[in-house]
Formats: structure tokens, sequence, C-alpha cells
């Protein structure tokens, strides 16, 4: 029995992860040379409620994938405004260690495959149709193709393709596998509100600041240098994708954190005045090149789902990341992968899908983002462990804790501890 992801993100790795640790033979195609998408220029977990999440789907069965993220952190336990203990992986490391993960478990990754069609037979998906003409059948599919790209979604929203991490112009346009399957998508501008929105943070190649700085960044993890009254933009800050980051100290201070380059957390920050601060007088973009101008936008499109991540309509498709919802985040990503992938075992096996239980943080987002998104009001959140509007709801309801060994515990009364390496198949 095979499953097929589609997406190699955060949220796809995960899922091929969990499927195959239920046992199903899994295939994990990604239109680009390198797996995790935005996650090779990301770099934060753990920051804020990010610790009690990712402890919640460690303790859920997911120990041995979040030690390969651990095994590429940098700093742990930094802070920087409005964010506690968060846990910094390098950039420059990360995905050689999530491809061994996956080669090693026995996922077959498909690199440069661009899924372009796909075939049905009633509502169910018989196989899909790569750029190059290869098919891949499978039994169900789980749709990680993310919200953001093609180029001309970042002309019409941005200010164009500002040649970020995803590399649309050499590799493709993203293209909705959901779409695609014939449901139809909840759409920015469409009847609802434009919840699009652009990339969170860019990145400084370290090499072109002053040794003096890089020194400091690389000791702390982080930098916050308050910026003259003038060079305070607000604005900019309104338009990004990461709003638990949009807070006052992030447009009246530069916040740069190690992640490998160096994190300039605002979604783009003019070059020339940039080179006019103490130290960033030779700075050069790492990613996007055109951050002085713009970012890549996200949260274009978003698939109909409900809470086990199981797309209406077409009986085979689940789907994870920032498909599922308006959620924001690495490890947002991982929690909704993990679960997509084993739901899609669980189907396989004739088992109803798995709904994590609100007693679980990992439980409650889903299924409260899904009820908020019904309103307008709720289209114009984002939903993140880290901040915005849902690590206030954790605090409120208490699931918010640093203590590994009580969320170890919470987990086990559920009836769900290690849920996710349980192998299903034989």
């Amino acid at each position: 029995m095979v499953v097929v992801i589609v997406g190699g993100g955060w949220a796809g790795c995960a899922a091929a992860y969990s499927a195959r640790a239920a046992g199903a033979r899994t295939v994990l195609l990604e239109k680009t040379d390198m797996l995790l998408g935005t996650g090779l220029v990301g770099g934060i977990m753990r920051n804020n409620g990010r610790f009690t999440a990712l402890e919640e789907v460690r303790a859920l069965g997911a120990g041995d994938f979040i030690r390969v993220i651990e095994e590429a952190a940098t700093h742990r336990r930094v802070d920087f405004p409005g964010h506690r203990h968060a846990m910094l992986y390098d950039v420059t490391r990360i995905e050689p260690a999530v491809k061994n993960l996956l080669l090693s478990r026995g996922v077959q990754l498909k690199l440069q495959k661009r899924v372009v069609s796909v075939a049905k037979q009633n509502n169910l998906i018989t196989d899909i149709t790569t750029a190059d003409g290869e098919t891949v059948k499978g039994d169900v599919y789980v749709d990680c193709t993310g919200t953001a790209g093609p180029a001309a979604n970042c002309t019409r929203f941005g200010t164009g393709c500002a040649m970020c991490i995803l590399r649309c112009p050499t590799f493709g346009p993203r293209v909705s596998f959901t779409a695609s399957a014939g449901v139809e998508e909840i759409r920015a501008g469409e009847g609802f509100p434009h919840f699009e929105a652009m990339s969170g943070s860019c990145k400084l190649d370290k090499k072109s600041l002053a040794a003096a700085l890089v020194k400091e960044l690389e000791n702390k993890g982080v930098l916050v240098m308050p910026l003259p009254p003038h060079l305070q933009k607000a604005e900019q800050l309104a338009r990004k994708a990461c709003q638990q980051y949009a807070t006052s100290d992030f447009f009246e201070n530069l916040i740069i954190l190690d992640t490998g380059h160096a994190k300039l957390m605002t979604p783009y920050f003019p070059l020339e005045i940039l080179r006019t601060l103490d130290g960033f007088k030779d700075a050069r973009y790492a990613d996007p090149y055109s951050g002085g101008r713009g970012n890549s936008v996200r949260f274009m499109a978003i698939a109909p789902c409900d809470d086990s991540l199981r797309v209406p309509g077409v009986a085979n498709l689940f789907c994870a990341g920032e498909k599922t919802g308006l959620i924001v985040g690495h490890t947002e990503a991982i929690v909704t992968g993990f679960l997509a992938g084993h739901n899609a075992v669980r189907l396989i096996d004739g088992k109803e899908p798995l709904s994590l239980p609100a007693e679980l943080a990992c439980g409650d987002i889903i299924s409260y983002m899904h009820e908020e998104m019904k309103t307008p009001a709720g289209l114009g959140q984002k939903y993140t462990f880290s901040g915005s509007v849902y690590f206030q709801r954790m605090r409120d309801l208490g699931l918010y804790t640093t203590d590994a060994a009580a969320i170890k515990e919470k987990v086990a009364r559920t009836g769900l501890a290690g849920v996710f390496k349980k192998r299903l198949l034989d």
C-alpha cells in the first residue's frame, strides 16, 4: 500500500516520516532540488507555545524526527522581544540531515518532480503526472504543496518575484494538488478577506556584516539594535505572515537571529538604508535576493479540510501545513504533517482518521483555527503556537507549559502516547 506526499517542506517531510512509520510504502515528491521549502530559511523553534507543541508531538511518537532537528541547533533558550526559550537551528545544515533521516527509514524521494495533473475515478485519486511525464500511483495522497507562489502571485500581491528560496522561475510554479483534484479551495479575495501575506524575514550573508556584529550574534544568538525614529516602518510588519513578529519591538529595532545566516526579522528592508547603519555598510541579502524590496507571498489558497485533515470531496486525500488553514510555522507544519501522514495509513487500514483532542495544544489549534475561519474576522488572523491570537488562547486555557514531564504525562492521559510510531500495516 502506497502513500504519496506532494510537497517536501516541513509538513511533507513529517507526513512522509509518519506514513512510513505506520507501515506504508511512502513516496515524497518535491518540485525543487532540496527538501524543507521555507524551512531552508526559517530556523526558529520552541519559542513561546511552540515549546509545548513540540514536546506534545514528541510524546505522540515523533521523537526521532525531532532529535535530528535538535542536532542541527546552534542556540537554545534564546530570548528575543516577545519570545522566550527559542531554539535556533542552522539552516545551512538542516536539509541533508532530514533527507538522510527519511532515506534511512525507507521513504522514496523524488526531487525535481512537479505534479501537473491528477487523475480520478469517481471520488478517488488514481494517479498523478509530473511535469516530466512520470506517472505515480498511490492509494492515499497528502497535499503539502503550501500556499506560496507562483511568481505571478508575488507580482499581483507583492513587488514581483523576490528570488526567494522557492525558486519558482527555475523549478516551475507551485501547483495546488487539492485544486488539481477538483476541490474548490478557499482563495484570497474570492469572497473572502485578503489574507495573503509576505514571508516574515530576510537572511543576510554574515560575511557581509561587520566582524564585531557577527561575533556578538554568534555568541548570543540574537541582536537587538534600536532604529532611529525616521527608519521605523510599522506598515512593513502589517503584511507579515508571521503576526507574532509584528509587534512594535520589530519596527522600533533591527532584530537579528543567528540561524546560520543572519536572520533579519522583517519581510524586507531597503538595502540602501540598511547600509547606512553601523556594521551594515557592505550588507548583502542571501534570501530573498531582492530582500531590500519585498519577499515571497503566502496564503494564496487553502484546502477545506476537517480536523483530521481529510479533504472533503476526495475520498483518499489529506493535507498538511499551510494547506490546512491560516496556520504559520515549522512546528505547526510538523504537527499537521505527522497527523496527516498517520491518518493516510489509518485510511488504508480501514480505521477512522484521528483528530487530536482539544486537551492538547496540537489538537486545539487545529479545531480552533477551523472554527474561527468560518468568520470574516477569523480569516483576517494567522494562527501559531508562538504568538498572535492563539498563544494567548493557550495561556488562557492553561495549555502552555515548559514542563516536559508534565506534557508527556498529559499526552499519556489521552491514550495517544507513541501513536505516531505505531505500525499499522504489516
